[in-house]
């Protein structure tokens, strides 16, 4: 019972240093579910009833690795959470990445940007999901069919309210 303390004040802790965002947690859902070889995620409710997740891995992860994975484990996102005061962050690196290979090109767009925004480096990562859409979140498995099963039923969706 005690571990399970200490990883939510972790968690609360890692999303106020490295991300700036003032969580509560409220109920965790999954705790360290494998979601890769060496990345594992925790998906997590805040007392304003928001779900995230935190995913942390000993390995490099990127941006894309980390849609990737909220999308094998059956998750719909809302919102890629940047780094503390870098609202701009994947635009950034994604920019200077589109430089480096385009170094000619004088203007940049969005549209030039989305996949290069996926190379930012991204570890760890915390996202705000939108839905979890099939009533079920799945963890990454060698044995099973597809390398995915479910790890635990939960039904989710965020209402915006104005």
């Amino acid at each position: 019972m005690n571990d399970s303390i200490y990883d939510d004040m972790a968690l609360e802790q890692i999303a106020k240093k490295q991300f700036g965002m003032d969580i509560e947690i409220d109920r965790v859902i999954s705790r360290r579910l494998p979601v890769s070889h060496t990345a594992k995620a925790t998906v997590f409710l805040s007392t304003k009833k928001q779900l995230f997740c935190c995913i942390a891995a000993q390995s490099k992860l990127s941006l894309g690795d980390v849609k990737k994975i909220i999308m094998r484990m059956g998750l719909k996102a809302e919102l890629y959470v940047p780094p503390k005061n870098r609202p701009n962050y994947f635009d950034d690196i994604g920019r200077e990445h589109f430089r480096r290979v385009f170094p000619g090109i004088g203007s940049v767009s969005d549209a030039d940007l989305v996949y290069y925004r996926t190379l930012a480096s991204y570890n760890p990562a915390l996202v705000l999901i939108n839905e979890v859409p099939h009533g079920e979140i799945r963890q990454f498995d060698t044995d099973a069919r597809g390398y995915w099963r479910p790890a635990t039923k939960f039904a989710y969706r965020r209402i915006k309210t104005s």
